[in-house]
């Protein structure tokens, strides 16, 4: 597979981009910003609560969870193959008293049970809609990582069946080498054991991110003058859910861009949705990874992504093992 039509297909995209800057609707954009910001507030809340459950007897704040929370956030941006999450994983764990990287490590899972109730409906809803391609013409993208996995399905079930099988040894040696480990992974997870206690705290909450999230594509949608309406909104959705499978590169740029470059392409002109597609990341990247160095300088006393890292080994050296 030739990558060179990916790569000139992205550029066009990003040139049409910086020449339509001045129709962009800069109100709209400064709204959907600030609806992305309330979407990541009401996440890292949800993420608290549950790590409140964890360690009923500790006292910490929301405030570094937040900060931990925007600033892996912003690093996904950047870095590729979710970097931040490791950055959010030190942050938490240094944020909250006498916690383990196990605990607050499986306490980062809750969040997926809100994801995945969501999103399977809507990529129904997407598929639905004669214009979300099927999952056999993803290799047909402009977007080398999830074209080359979808064009080589034996390579693509090899690696799935190697990183099964490599999990299920991690698992199974600290099982044995580290038997506390379970319970520790078992103490992230306390507040799924408690229903109404986790539909009130984290679901709810993750609910509300979800709308705040929908108002942010909705004034994304608009400030590029594709429109704004709940079934585009959707589609939006869709593609973040895609993209999110394949964490190759920062926010999932190239499948998020060849995704809706496909999605939009009757929606509006060929420019205003290659607009779009570059402009929507660029936005939420940009958004992201400042609000998240705010963070980490206003919060943690950080001021690079290095000192995270550097900070993090130091931690783990200091602690031993696990």
């Amino acid at each position: 597979m030739s990558y060179a039509p990916v790569l000139a297909g992205f550029f066009d995209a990003a040139g049409e981009f910086f020449s339509s800057l001045a129709r962009v609707k800069w109100g709209a954009l400064a709204v959907g910003m600030l609806c992305f910001g309330g979407f990541l507030t009401f996440r890292s809340r949800a993420c608290f609560n549950a790590l409140r459950a964890a360690y009923p007897t500790q006292r910490f704040r929301w405030r570094p969870i937040w900060g931990a929370y925007v600033t892996a956030y912003g690093v996904n941006n950047i870095f590729p193959v979710r970097a931040g999450n490791l950055v959010r994983l030190f942050l938490t764990k240094s944020s909250v008293p006498e916690s383990s990287y196990p605990a607050v490590g499986s306490s980062f899972l809750v969040d997926n049970v809100f994801d995945f109730t969501v999103a399977i409906p809507i990529l129904i809803f997407a598929f639905t809609q004669g214009v979300f391609p099927k999952p056999p013409d993803f290799s047909k993208l402009d977007a080398f990582d999830i074209s080359y996995l979808a064009a080589h399905p034996r390579f693509t079930l090899f690696l799935l069946t190697f990183l099964a099988v490599a999990t299920l040894f991690v698992f199974a040696f600290l099982s044995v080498k580290v038997r506390s480990f379970w319970v520790r992974v078992r103490q992230g997870l306390t507040i799924l054991s408690d229903r109404p206690r986790y539909f009130r705290e984290v679901f709810a909450m993750q609910t509300v991110a979800w709308f705040f999230r929908f108002g942010a594509f909705w004034f994304l949608l608009e400030a590029f003058r594709v429109g704004g309406s709940v079934r585009n909104v959707m589609l939006v959705y869709a593609v973040t859910a895609v993209s999110s499978m394949v964490p190759l590169t920062p926010g999932g740029a190239g499948v998020q861009q060849a995704l809706l470059v496909k999605v939009f392409a009757g929606a509006a002109s060929g420019a205003t949705v290659a607009a779009y597609s570059v402009g929507q990341q660029v936005a939420i990247a940009a958004f992201s990874a400042g609000l998240g160095f705010v963070a980490m300088v206003a919060i943690f006393r950080v001021r690079s992504f290095k000192e995270v890292i550097r900070r993090g080994q130091e931690a783990h050296a200091a602690a031993g093992a696990i």
